[in-house]
């Protein structure tokens, strides 16, 4: 995988599943992940050990931190701190690069 162009949009695919993580880099809490998610699929609550940001590539999502909701479209990016708990939905067929650090 290292010193290759790779096409983003091309490596994970809903054909037929509600949900695919495909990890790129790895290093003890920290990662880079594709993640594509099917219209009204939800992850449910949780934390996360470092802090994050969410890179949407297509679709559309909705983050929920407690009582505040943000919803991100493709292009846009949500960065969040680590022990947020936190929710995410599709509001549409969506791409999502999730950034750990």
């Amino acid at each position: 995988m290292f010193y290759n162009v790779l096409k983003a949009k091309e490596l994970v695919n809903l054909d037929g599943e509600k949900f695919e993580k495909k990890t790129l880099l790895e290093k003890d809490e920290s990662c880079f992940s594709i993640i594509a998610l099917k219209k009204e699929e939800i992850i449910d609550t949780h934390t996360s050990a470092c802090d994050a940001a969410v890179y949407v590539l297509e679709g559309e999502l909705e983050l929920h931190f407690d009582a505040e909701k943000f919803t991100a479209g493709k292009g846009e990016i949500l960065m969040f701190k680590k022990d947020e708990q936190h929710k995410v939905l599709a509001n549409k067929d969506s791409k999502f690069f999730l950034i750990k650090i």
